[in-house]
Order: structure tokens, then sequence, then C-alpha cells
């Protein structure tokens, strides 16, 4: 095909886009061509932008390691990954969901942890957490042997991947349901953390004058046969950025109850305040199987 004006350039690339043999692959790269070609054309894309723009996306492959994972962070800074979500759960977006962000730091292989136990591995300050979870299906039957992944920041605001290798697996647990469908498990409250700013996502929120913060939450994921891989963030509504998140995660349905105490702690050797979360998440029918993790 020899193209003789910028329009037939257009129809030329959707008309092969429309031969891929395999459907749902052809309906994706007929869309994402049709979409290209229009915001290029409505924003009259220069050449000096586009150079910039390939530069950018090259970037945030390089910056894409087995610690950190910058593709991940771009797409919920531009709201993709809730859109995704939101799309794909909660019938098909008619309804609220537990299903949200998994983020750029989950990990395979959690040390297995009973109820009851402490998720922190190596002595961690912070105001003590104690947390309860139920897992139950869509008519509120409780879900028995439910595998749930929890993981969380410190009280700095750093996962432990970000850390000294000596902070390996902190803050990190795997839980199974018991007869109730509830797992319990002690921990230290979260705190809000900036996520990182050093690459292509850092250089995106200042020239929009915005700022970096996730407000505090406690990451799940629970996957049990015959439903649909739960993954899920629990928010603090005190945070002062509960509605502001950078990466566009808080819904309503996620928003907990971190209550804070002064009275009698459930642990002996608590002292002053402490936090209680308790939290009931609903499973839908559908296929389990787990993520591809963000990093190693």
């Amino acid at each position: 095909m020899i193209v003789e004006n910028e329009k037939q350039l257009t129809e030329f690339v959707i008309d092969v886009m429309q031969k891929t043999p395999e459907p749902r692959l052809r309906e994706l790269m007929t869309s994402l061509a049709a979409h290209l070609h229009a915001f290029t054309r409505e924003t009259r894309l220069t050449e000096r932008e586009f150079q910039d723009a390939c530069a950018l996306i090259a970037e945030l492959g390089h910056r894409t390691n087995d610690r950190h994972n910058e593709v991940v962070l771009m797409a919920g800074s531009l709201g993709v990954s809730s859109l995704v979500c939101l799309l794909n759960n909660g019938d098909k977006g008619n309804t609220e969901t537990n299903q949200n962000l998994l983020g750029p730091f989950w990990r395979l292989n959690s040390p297995p942890t009973k109820n009851g136990d402490t998720i922190m591995r190596v002595p961690t300050p912070g105001t003590p957490m104690f947390v309860k979870a139920r897992f139950t299906d869509n008519k509120d039957q409780p879900l028995r042997e439910v595998e749930v992944d929890v993981w969380q920041a410190d009280d700095d605001g750093f996962y432990e991947n970000q850390l000294d290798p000596a902070f390996n697996m902190n803050l990190r647990g795997k839980f199974t349901s018991d007869a109730n469908g509830e797992i319990g498990f002690r921990s230290i409250i979260p705190l809000g953390y900036p996520i990182p700013t050093e690459g292509p996502v850092g250089r995106l929120l200042k020239a929009q004058g915005r700022h970096p913060f996730r407000p505090a939450h406690m990451h799940f994921l629970a996957a049990k046969p015959g439903f649909k891989t739960l993954i899920s963030q629990v928010y603090d509504e005190a945070d002062p950025r509960i509605e502001t998140d950078a990466q566009f995660g808080v819904t309503r349905a996620l928003v907990g109850d971190f209550i804070r105490h002064k009275d009698k702690a459930p642990a002996a050797d608590v002292a002053g305040e402490w936090v209680s979360l308790d939290y009931a998440f609903k499973m839908e029918k559908g296929e389990s199987r787990l993520p591809r993790p963000p990093i190693k």
C-alpha cells in the first residue's frame, strides 16, 4: 500500500489490524490504532512530543526491575489500574466491589502464619494494630480455607523490599481462613507514603502540581478454588490524603474503620494507644488465578 495522505494512513492501519485472526486481539488492536490516531490528530502531536513520549515509554521499562515496577506505577497514576478493576468487578461496574489495585509491591511466597500471630518478622516500631478479616460469598456465607496474603508499609511508609535484606518478608504473611471465614493477626498501623518519584512518574506528578502520596492502607489477596481471586486494599479514613490518592485507588467500599483505642489491649505487652481493624470481604464466583507478581 502506498499512502497518499494522513486520512488514508489511518484507514490502511485499521484495515491491517482488522485482518488479525484472533477475535479479541483483533478487537483490541483495531480500537487501539483508531484511538491512537484520533489522539494524535486531535492534539496535533508534534514530532518533538512524539520523540519524548517514545523515550518516556522506554524509560518505564528501563526503570522496572525485580524490586520496582515503574510501569504499574504509571498505570496507577493515570487511573487506568483502578478503571480496569472497577470495570471487571462488581457486576461489570454496576455495584460496589471489594476488588482494588494490586500495587507494585506484592510478592509470592509470603511466610505461612497462624491466625492470631504477628506479621512482624523483626522488631518493628509503630502503633500496635490488631486486624480481623472475614471472607464470605455473595450470600454472606463464610468461606473457610481461603488462602490470604497480607502485606503493608511500615511506620515510615516503606515496604520491606525497599529496605535492607535483614527485613526480608517483614510485615507480610499468608493466612488460611477458619470455619467462620476469618483470619486475624497483629501488626502495626501502616503509614501513608509517597510513591517513588525518581523516574518518569515522579516527573509527571511534579509537572501536574500533584503530590505523590498514597493514604495509609493494608493489602489483602485472597484465593480459593471456585472464586475469583480477590485483590484488595483497605484504607484508613483518618489519613489526611484519603481524598487525594496519587494512584486513584480509594473507593467508598474500601474505607475501613481503623479504630483508635486507649483502653486495655488484646495483648499484655501493649500499653497506650492501639488500633483495631475489622473488615468483611465478599468474594465472587469465578476463576481462581494468581496475578503476575510485579516484583520478585
